[in-house]
C-alpha cells in the first residue's frame, strides 16, 4: 500500500514523467526563436513590434518545417542582460506579445526563456502567451553572471506564484551549471542537480560555457548518471555532435547551429535544420530497432 500522503501526490502531480509526455516523441529537439532586440534594449532602433513578430514567425516556421518538436521564445538579443525580476516591463510585455503569436501559429509545444534568470517574469510571459513550459536559468543555488551580478535561485517565489496563478500546467526546465556564469564556490554538478530536482524541476539542462559552445560529452553522461529527471543539452549542439550527445541526453535545445552560416544573429536555415534533424532521426530509428530486437527475443 502506498503510504505517500495525498498532499504530496497532489504536489507532484503536474511534474512530467518523461519528455514524451509533452513532445510525444523520444529525444525531442527544441528550436530556439531568438527575438530581435526588444524595446528598451541597446540594439533596438525603433523598428516596432511588427518587425519583431515577423522575424520570429519566419524563424519558427523554418524550424517547424525542418522538423523540430518544440520551440522556445527567448529575448536573446536584449544584451547586456538584466537579472531576474529587474527585466523591464516594456521588454516583458513585448516578449509576451511575440510569444503569443508563436503559440497561435504553431502546434508544437512552445516554451519561454528570459535571460538572465527571469523567473517570475518568465512565468508571467508563459501565462500571458499560452506557453507550455519555461527555461529557468538558476532555479536553485547561486552563480556569478557574466554581467557581474551574484544571482541566486528563484524556486520559492516562482513555485508559489505558479500555484497562485493556477499555472501548474507550465513545466519547469531548469539549468544546472548554467552557461554565461560560474558557480558559487562549493556548488558542484551533483549538488546542483540534487537541489534542482528537489525543488520541482521537470527536466534539467546542461550547457557549455557560452551560447553556442558545447558541453563535454562526459558532463552530459555524468548529469544523466546523477539525475532522476530528464536531461537536455542546452547549447552547442550541431549535426556533427548531436548523435554523441543523444547517447546520453533525453533531448536537445538548439539555436545557433541552425542559423545561416551558424551565426546567432542570422535567420534560421532550413538546410541546417533538416541536416540536424536527419541525424536525430537516425538516432531515433536506431533506438526503435533496438527496442524491436529486444521485444522479439522476449
Amino acid at each position: 500500500m502506498d503510504a505517500t500522503p495525498k498532499w504530496k501526490l497532489e504536489m507532484d502531480r503536474p511534474r512530467l514523467k518523461s519528455l514524451t509526455d509533452l513532445f510525444h516523441v523520444q529525444k525531442p529537439v527544441i528550436g530556439m526563436v531568438h527575438l530581435w532586440p526588444l524595446p528598451g534594449a541597446p540594439g533596438y532602433s525603433g523598428y516596432g513590434m511588427r518587425a519583431i513578430i515577423d522575424h520570429a514567425l519566419r524563424d519558427a516556421e523554418t524550424l517547424v518545417k525542418g522538423g523540430v518538436d518544440g520551440l522556445i521564445v527567448e529575448n536573446m538579443w536584449d544584451l547586456p542582460y538584466y537579472v531576474g525580476d529587474d527585466v523591464k516591463p516594456e521588454a516583458m510585455t513585448a516578449q509576451a506579445v511575440a510569444a503569443s503569436e508563436i503559440v497561435k501559429h504553431f502546434q508544437v509545444p512552445v516554451g519561454i526563456n528570459v535571460v538572465h534568470n527571469g523567473g517570475q517574469v518568465c512565468l508571467a510571459i508563459a501565462v500571458a502567451s499560452g506557453a507550455r513550459f519555461m527555461r529557468i536559468c538558476i532555479l536553485t543555488g547561486s552563480r556569478l553572471w557574466d554581467t557581474g551580478e551574484l544571482d541566486h535561485g528563484c524556486a520559492a517565489d516562482l513555485i508559489r506564484k505558479r500555484k497562485q496563478l493556477y499555472a501548474e500546467n507550465i513545466h519547469i526546465f531548469a539549468d544546472v551549471d548554467k552557461k554565461h556564469s560560474v558557480a558559487f564556490p562549493g556548488l558542484d554538478l551533483a549538488t546542483h542537480i540534487e537541489w534542482t530536482e528537489y525543488y520541482g524541476a521537470d527536466a534539467l539542462i546542461v550547457s557549455g560555457r557560452m551560447t553556442g559552445s558545447a558541453p563535454d560529452v562526459a558532463k552530459i553522461r555524468e548529469a544523466k548518471r546523477l539525475a532522476k529527471r530528464p536531461v537536455l543539452v542546452g547549447s552547442g549542439s550541431n549535426a556533427e555532435n548531436v548523435t554523441a550527445f543523444l547517447e546520453w541526453a533525453d533531448g536537445i535545445i538548439v539555436g545557433t547551429s541552425l542559423k545561416e552560416n551558424g551565426t546567432g544573429e542570422n535567420p534560421a536555415d532550413i538546410k541546417r535544420v533538416r541536416q540536424f534533424m536527419d541525424a536525430v532521426h537516425a538516432v531515433r530509428e536506431s533506438m526503435a530497432e533496438t527496442e524491436r530486437a529486444v521485444s522479439s527475443r522476449a
